[in-house]
């Protein structure tokens, strides 16, 4: 199967070295031998449709910053002109998210579709932006479209809410989508001021590139949407999402949690509203985990409440997750999910 990558950034250098070292294990369980036939990024572009050599394309990026240095001949050729020119299968989309108007992956995801192409992809703007019209079209042209990875990372929650609790109806969840934030509070729980909890973060990589993503809950609530969407069967977008982020938050807030057993965390809730703000939570609640974790309950008409935990911040743990749709496409029994 050909794979195009649009996006050579952590996640798509991960899953990369993930999809190298787990080939034997792919082929000896699934039959499947994959091989990227073309990779984009800011500055260019790599093209082998008998398969590039992963590890050169590391090293092209090391050295020079993008793919087009990966042969002598250098390859201008833009994440579109790819698609529409090259003969493959699936595309994985891993560019930076962008929620003013989800570009340039959103022209990648469409022209890929229309080209025939499943879509996995880990870019959650064109998802928050447009789901129901991008499952329309996905639907329309007969293509699979996988996007676990764009909520909680390597940790399987729309896996877990669609297929675990299949049969029962989910009637409400809230939960902590955002690692960073999670960290910063944590830390902030720990004695930091918020600038200091916040520097911490960005030394460790947590924060994204703009920072108002984590901070504003832009992130969060682009979660919110693709779980409103997929799990609950709405039919909403970012504009519908209440939020407020954690940037208000100071050290006076902490302690009066504290002193109600309590910590502050950046939750987003579906229930008579969507809704991302920060929220008191009770210690012993299961949605009261530290540092970069995840954390979401759903609530069903029968079963009560159940906790999926797992950790949210990485770009590992988000192409772990790749891997996974990639055998969702090929599988008969789970094409039917």
């Amino acid at each position: 199967m050909r794979i195009i990558l649009c996006g050579f950034g952590v996640v798509g250098q991960s899953f990369a070295k993930l999809l190298e070292s787990r080939s034997e294990d792919l082929y000896a369980r699934y039959g499947l031998k994959p091989r990227l036939v073309g990779v984009f990024d800011t500055g260019g572009s790599a093209i082998d449709s008998s398969g590039l050599d992963i590890s050169k394309l590391i090293d092209a990026k090391k050295n020079h910053n993008s793919v087009k240095k990966y042969s002598e001949t250098e390859n201008n050729a833009s994440g579109t002109e790819m698609i529409n020119d090259l003969e493959a299968e699936v595309l994985i989309e891993t560019t930076q998210s962008n929620y003013n108007d989800a570009e340039p992956g959103m022209t990648h995801i469409v022209n890929a579709m229309k080209r025939g192409m499943h879509v996995i992809s880990v870019n959650k703007g064109p998802l928050a932006l447009a789901f129901p019209s991008l499952m329309e079209l996905a639907n329309y042209n007969q293509v699979l479209f996988r996007f676990s990875g764009t909520v909680g990372g390597g940790t399987p929650i729309l896996d877990f809410a669609k297929n675990s609790l299949r049969g029962e109806r989910i009637v409400s969840f809230d939960g902590i989508l955002n690692g960073t934030t999670n960290y910063i509070l944590t830390n902030m729980a720990g004695g930091m001021s918020f600038d200091d909890a916040l520097s911490d973060a960005k030394q460790k990589g947590y924060v994204e590139a703009d920072e108002s993503l984590d901070l504003d809950g832009l992130d969060a609530a682009a979660k919110l949407v693709i779980l409103a969407n997929w799990i609950m069967g709405m039919k909403v977008t970012m504009p519908d999402i209440k939020r407020t982020g954690i940037r208000k938050i100071n050290s006076d807030d902490i302690k009066r949690a504290e002193e109600k057993n309590c910590a502050i965390k950046l939750i987003a809730s579906c229930d008579e509203e969507l809704k991302v703000e920060p929220k008191e939570i009770a210690v012993d609640d299961p949605l009261c985990v530290s540092g970069t974790l995840n954390a979401i309950s759903f609530t069903s008409e029968h079963s009560g409440t159940q906790t999926i935990i797992g950790r949210g911040a990485g770009g590992t743990e988000t192409a772990s997750s790749i891997p996974v749709s990639y055998t969702h496409l090929t599988l008969p029994t789970i094409l039917l999910v």
